[in-house]
């Protein structure tokens, strides 16, 4: 019976006072853990790896761009860096480490200084022209859809890039915009008449860029359509983005040399507002996602947008709400914005 009796207590033993014990003893363990001297010791190489990327987020204007365009190539994912600081976080706290917790202070602080304001919604009422561009893709299975969807967001305003059958979007918006102009490869809709409409030459040697006047009620708006050529990510030459970058400064004088005070640019830039290559476009403009948008507002590619390489960008005229558009047999999603002229 004693024997009996000892066996019956030892199962007992096992049971929720043991599994309480056994948490207690863990959680004192932890607080032994980071009261120790060791917690300024360990994790070097985590606080080492986010005063890295602290310095990376900071300085990335200085990156050079001789080799492989790498500056241009880290400027146009400089968001998702952030994405790294999470993780350095949980290796800090695997690691017990203080000193690995307040380097990534550092990160934090710059990431959220870079763009911690594209996380709020900076969009209001009001507005009197809403503009749209798309890049339709040359091999969009289903132009006369593509067609129909844009003309039904409301915008006034359509710029398309990457037109391969233009009679095609013609037909199908034809009912919703009276007035349109194309050359090359773009072309611009819109509700309003539209004068003074002409090829860009943006250095490609044929016409992917073009300048229309449209007499909106409030006054003449000189827009520009573009599509700049595209960037290549290869590993033998790294970020290729010479002729996107000349078409750029091209671009960039014929804005500049605009007389109409007020100017939207829409177009597909390849490029984001970060990249540095882009400034002759960038310093003359204001983004009308940055200005007046709700996110980041990425739009390529259009199965998982990493990017924002479609673009509205003005001059004389105050941005007032920008958003993307539902997608459409395209690679690209569509984005609009509207404006106060």
């Amino acid at each position: 019976m004693p024997q009996a009796y000892m066996e019956e207590t030892g199962l007992e033993g096992t049971g929720p006072e043991r599994t309480g014990s056994g948490a207690r003893h863990f959680l004192s363990r932890e607080r032994e853990q980071w009261r120790s001297p060791g917690i300024w010791r360990r994790g070097v190489i985590v606080a080492a790896v986010a005063v890295l990327l602290a310095l990376l987020m900071l300085l990335h204007a200085d990156i050079p761009n001789k080799v492989g365009n790498l500056g241009s190539l880290t400027e146009t994912f400089l968001p998702w860096l952030g994405l790294l600081i999470p993780v350095l976080f949980g290796l800090a706290l695997l690691r017990r480490s203080a000193t690995a917790l307040i380097a990534l202070l550092l990160p934090a602080v710059i990431w959220l200084n870079l763009f911690g304001g594209l996380l709020s919604d900076k969009s209001g009422k009001g507005g009197d022209l809403t503009v749209a561009t798309h890049n339709v893709n040359a091999q969009n299975p289903d132009p006369a859809a593509t067609a129909r969807a844009l003309a039904a967001s409301g915008a006034d305003v359509v710029a398309l890039e990457e037109l391969s059958d233009a009679s095609r979007y013609e037909r199908a918006m034809a009912d919703t915009y009276k007035y349109h102009a194309v050359h090359g490869t773009v072309g611009v809709w819109s509700k309003y008449p539209l004068s003074d409409d002409r090829p860009v030459d943006i250095q490609m040697g044929w016409t992917r860029a073009l300048r229309a006047t449209v007499q909106t009620p409030r006054g003449p708006v000189a827009v520009y359509v573009a599509h700049l050529p595209s960037v290549r990510v290869k590993f033998n030459a790294g970020f290729t983005a010479g002729q996107r970058d000349n078409s750029a400064a091209a671009l960039g004088r014929a804005i500049a040399r605009e007389p109409v005070r007020k100017v939207v640019l829409l177009g597909d830039l390849n490029g984001t507002m970060n990249d540095r290559s882009l400034a002759p476009v960038t310093s003359q403009l204001r983004s009308a996602q940055g200005a007046a948008g709700d996110g980041f507002g990425f739009s390529w590619p259009a199965s998982f947008p990493m990017a924002r390489i479609d673009q509205i960008m003005v001059r004389g005229v105050d941005p007032v709400s920008a958003w993307t558009l539902p997608a459409t047999p395209s690679d690209h999603l569509p984005v609009a914005a509207r404006v106060k002229v």
